[in-house]
């Protein structure tokens, strides 16, 4: 950051309200109705203070539907900043326990309505997953390819319920789950809560721009995301560019199939990939791949049954991320001239 930069954001900081803001953002996103109801102030008011703290770079806003949603981003200098501040902060003052009370109470009540959600839809995921070998199966093969870590930061893209994050908590130190379903979000917090995972979050991400800086994840796992993408290409290209030197993306997903069906009924974009496909993206990204693994129905299962294919790649020692690469091009280009 540059000076001007650091005193923006540190008097956009320098406030009571905004400070205990920066708090329960630190803690997940929230929209300006529950910071109303959470810190007993008036929307107008909210939203000014809000406004401030996305000028000054300390958060950032993203819309949902018709909601929009605030949330610290370690993407930027000023996210990074925030929850520098917020750490030092005593959690037992007396504002700052009355505020995380008030949020644990609202997290609660959409508990109950991301529960009721998933109950609803349990049965889409049921469905799915009697489309292919068995679950155990294929979460087998994903622990075995990524191999034992550990992991310092592991990062579950379209994590939905949270179970892969449940999957590899005993492989890394931080983990971090991105989805753009907000009740969904709600369910895979209560359920990692609920089995005691307390490395790891969720948070609402756009898989084609990630609210994280470049080379920060030790490992990065896509498990059946592709097929819902337009761009499959860019969100491979995404999840390269927050791989750390060293770092593996583990994607997991169908191999072609001509069930077509499943983009009516299930939304797919995709009827699966190609070994060859998604090894191109890989290398487009600047990665290594490293692995393919088909796990195909066995000979007694149904016939219409889908072939799960695992793709490892990993970012070589050294290199650095494609926006910098780029950036170094044109500055390149720049001098020539």
């Amino acid at each position: 950051m540059t000076t001007v930069d650091l005193v923006t954001a540190l008097k956009a900081a320098a406030e009571p309200t905004r400070m205990r803001i920066l708090l329960l953002l630190a803690g997940g996103e929230l929209n300006v109705k529950d910071l109303t109801l959470i810190l007993g102030q008036s929307q107008p008011r909210i939203s000014r203070h809000l406004k401030l703290l996305c000028e000054a770079g300390l958060i950032e806003r993203f819309r949902d539907g018709s909601w929009v949603y605030f949330h610290i981003s370690d993407r930027q200098a000023g996210g990074r900043l925030a929850l520098r501040l917020v750490a030092d902060v005593d959690p037992s003052e007396t504002s700052v326990r009355r505020d995380r009370e008030r949020a644990e109470a609202l997290k609660r009540e959409r508990e109950g309505v991301a529960q009721t959600f998933f109950e609803k839809h349990a049965a889409d995921w049921d469905r799915i997953r009697a489309l292919h070998v068995a679950e155990n199966d294929v979460e087998a093969a994903m622990r075995r390819t990524i191999g034992e870590g550990p992991f310092d930061f592991f990062v579950d893209l379209g994590t939905g319920t949270g179970r892969t994050l449940e999957l590899f908590a005993d492989r890394f130190e931080r983990g971090l789950g991105l989805d753009v379903n907000q009740t969904m979000l709600t369910y895979a917090r209560a359920n990692l809560k609920a089995k005691g995972c307390g490395k790891a979050q969720v948070r609402h991400g756009d898989l084609y721009s990630l609210s994280l800086a470049d080379q920060q994840a030790d490992a990065v796992i896509m498990h059946q995301v592709l097929h819902f993408l337009s761009d499959p290409a860019l969100a491979i290209r995404e999840a390269a560019r927050v791989l750390a030197p060293g770092g593996k993306l583990l994607v997991v997903d169908f191999a072609p199939h001509e069930l077509e069906f499943l983009r009516s009924r299930e939304a797919h974009e995709r009827l699966g990939f190609a070994h060859e496909q998604v090894v191109g993206w890989m290398k487009d990204a600047g990665l290594t791949p490293k692995t393919v693994e088909d796990l195909a129905p066995k000979t007694n299962d149904r016939e219409d049954m889908l072939t799960v294919t695992i793709w490892l790649a990993e970012r070589p020692l050294g290199q650095m991320p494609l926006t910098k690469r780029a950036a170094s091009a044109d500055d390149a280009r720049e001098g020539a001239r």
